[in-house]
């Protein structure tokens, strides 16, 4: 092919690999296994950055019909080393409208030695005649566990004791995204130095301890409105958005919905060393219960930007949770004697 498309969310590697691959059809004397070998002069211009046969736009911002036109005519000339000129356009979709029209021509009939590619977080926005001539290939985010192994790889690399928790809290906040989670890895390294605790990294980037929830959780099985209620202080005092909490709290019982049955258990997303504290708490509630507390916090979440008092409106609906599991507690009979 001679256009090709990378969709995907942010950070997943799409104008990585576009530079890998222009680097491999550019390579002279390529691998058994179609690897670039890194020796010849292709490969040496492209890795000390002066390849004049790999060229880059970024559509964000240039992305005007002159800055296409410009392209356009660049694509005319043949490449003096190596067979391939390759294109790389990130942010493809930005392009504007009239900038989309004046690239299709060329993208219809390129020349023999030039190939697009072609990266974008947004595939919806490019237009269907673009589509159509390119080879689409889609991008996956990365699994919390993929990226927790591969933060472990950089630590042990880099010589840096890193806490396996800590490596996952990293994993689980980068939401998919690789580029994400190395650079929160740099900025907490950078102040914990070369040991990276949890506890260091949940304070850099701000993120509510799972312990608390726990202690929440607690509150409620226990059915001790004081704990429950102070705790909640307790984290508000420490400076916690009150719709972070309440977030938080719903996908924690979410993660407790989930241990309940052995099949879903592989969604739970938190540390083999934290998994039985999960299962553990899940067996303290039933599954009615967990899925009132989710009705509760998912209403509670509505309710929440048309709220005057959200702290009140938290506290509500942690006691609307610890009314559940008092409905659920069977009466004591009354020790009064019945009148003979």
């Amino acid at each position: 092919g001679q256009a090709f498309l990378f969709c995907g969310p942010r950070g997943v590697g799409k104008t990585t690999c576009a530079r890998i691959l222009a680097k491999t059809i550019n390579c002279l004397n390529l691998t058994q296994d179609h690897k670039p070998c890194g020796e010849c002069e292709s490969c040496k211009a492209f890795q000390e950055n002066h390849s004049f046969n790999i060229h880059e736009l970024d559509a964000a911002s240039n992305n005007s019909v002159d800055n296409i036109r410009d392209l356009v005519d660049q694509v005319r000339y043949a490449p003096q080393v190596g067979k391939k000129s390759v294109y790389i356009i990130d942010e493809v979709h930005m392009l504007s409208q009239q900038a989309f029209n004046a690239f299709l021509k060329t993208l219809e009939e390129p020349p023999a030695h030039a190939i697009f590619i072609m990266a974008t977080t947004e595939k919806h926005k490019i237009i269907p005649t673009i589509l159509s001539r390119c080879q689409i290939f889609d991008f996956k985010r990365v699994g919390v566990e993929d990226i927790q192994q591969h933060l472990q790889g950089i630590a042990s690399a880099e010589g840096i004791d890193a806490e396996e928790e800590a490596l996952h809290v990293i994993a689980q906040k980068a939401d998919g995204a690789v580029r994400d989670a190395l650079s929160m890895f740099d900025r907490i390294v950078t102040f914990s130095g070369d040991k990276l605790t949890y506890a260091d990294t949940i304070e850099q980037l701000n993120v509510l301890d799972y312990e608390y929830y726990f202690r929440l959780s607690e509150g409620i099985n226990k059915q001790d409105t004081s704990a429950l209620l102070l705790a909640l202080d307790e984290i508000i005092t420490k400076g916690f958005d009150t719709h972070l909490v309440l977030n938080g709290l719903n996908a924690y019982h979410r993660d407790l919905l989930v241990c309940k049955q052995d099949q879903t258990l592989k969604l739970l997303e938190v540390s083999e060393s934290v998994k039985e504290r999960y299962r553990e708490m899940a067996a303290s509630f039933s599954l009615e219960q967990l899925m009132a507390f989710l009705d509760i916090g998912s209403q509670a979440d509505v309710n929440y930007r048309s709220s005057k008092n959200t702290r009140l409106l938290l506290e509500l609906s942690l006691l609307q949770m610890l009314a559940v599991m008092q409905s659920a507690t069977p009466k004591k009979k009354s020790t009064i004697p019945s009148p003979s």
